[in-house]
């Protein structure tokens, strides 16, 4: 596997590291940041997505919050 370390919020303290990475054969993103909370998970599954999709949260899935400051490190299709 190789990642390529894209960012990680500005001024953060040793112990809460919003990260970002990219996983460089398939083009994922690995994120690291804060957990939603339960209102923010609840307030999602309330607004829904496409009609007949379950907004059950899988074992193998969960919610997390990227900080806005965070989106400058998100790769877009213009970027080379």
């Amino acid at each position: 596997m190789t990642l390529k370390f894209l960012g990680i919020i500005p001024n953060t303290p040793t112990d809460e590291s919003p990260t970002i990475w990219l996983h460089e054969e398939t083009g994922d993103l690995l994120i690291q940041s804060y957990k939603a909370t339960e209102d923010e998970v609840k307030a999602c599954q309330e607004i829904g997505s496409i009609p007949g999709h379950s907004t059950d949260v899988p074992d193998h899935e969960t919610f997390i919050r990227l900080p806005a400051v965070m989106l400058k490190y998100i790769p877009r299709p213009d970027d080379n």
